[in-house]
């Protein structure tokens, strides 16, 4: 089963859903070493989503996901708006001209997002950051076709990658934002931008079963 533009949108809404959800988890989290605003930060991102998502007139999914990245780049507060806003500006060129994504598309239009956001960001995995939970998430929709799995399969291995990457943040020290200042005192508790890609992802799966 393809992944149409009604899908994609329930898909991205059921994520944005499952972050606000959880907004108070992730500032708790941001508040070990940074200004605890990370969850209000997120919550204004979801909100851009799906101010763009109501307001697109296009069903092309390129030009959906490039509205989506617009509208979180201009959310001020730390690094979200640049970070989660680029990595979706990213996807779009990926998904142009198409308006239905098999899960091979949707794995190239998610790596085409990693690979975009690695040129814009020197964080890489280890650094306690989004990247500790995005890669694995990327790698795992790649694994997924391989295997031969369905979108929604896919999706799920690639919730329960990002989740496994964002819990081994736990136990690293912050190289970047506020938290960077406090190190190894960071140790102990998983990363909010981490935590906020595994829900994300763990809404993207739980929309597209």
């Amino acid at each position: 089963m393809a992944l149409d533009y009604d899908g994609l949108a329930t898909m991205l809404r059921g994520g944005a859903s499952l972050v606000i959800e959880n907004r108070a988890v992730l500032s708790k989290l941001d508040s070990v070493g940074g200004d605890g605003d990370h969850g209000a930060t997120m919550t204004r991102a979801m909100g851009c989503l799906e101010t763009a998502l109501t307001d697109s007139a296009s069903r092309e999914l390129g030009a959906v996901l490039r509205a989506v990245g617009w509208a979180i780049l201009g959310v001020d507060g730390g690094a979200v708006g640049p970070v989660l806003g680029g990595f979706f500006m990213a996807m779009a060129p990926a998904g142009e001209g198409r308006t239905a994504l098999d899960a091979a598309e949707l794995a190239a239009v998610f790596a085409a997002g990693l690979s975009g956001l690695l040129k814009q960001t020197k964080a890489r995995p280890g650094d306690k950051t989004m990247v500790d939970a995005l890669q694995p998430a990327v790698e795992a929709l790649r694994h997924a076709v391989e295997q031969g799995l369905t979108v929604a399969e896919a999706l799920r291995n690639a919730a329960d990658a990002a989740e496994r990457g964002a819990q081994a943040t736990r136990d690293m020290a912050a190289k970047f934002g506020r938290a960077k200042n406090i190190k190894e005192q960071s140790i102990g508790s998983p990363d909010a931008g981490a935590t906020s890609i595994a829900l994300l992802f763990q809404g993207f799966s739980r929309s597209a079963a």
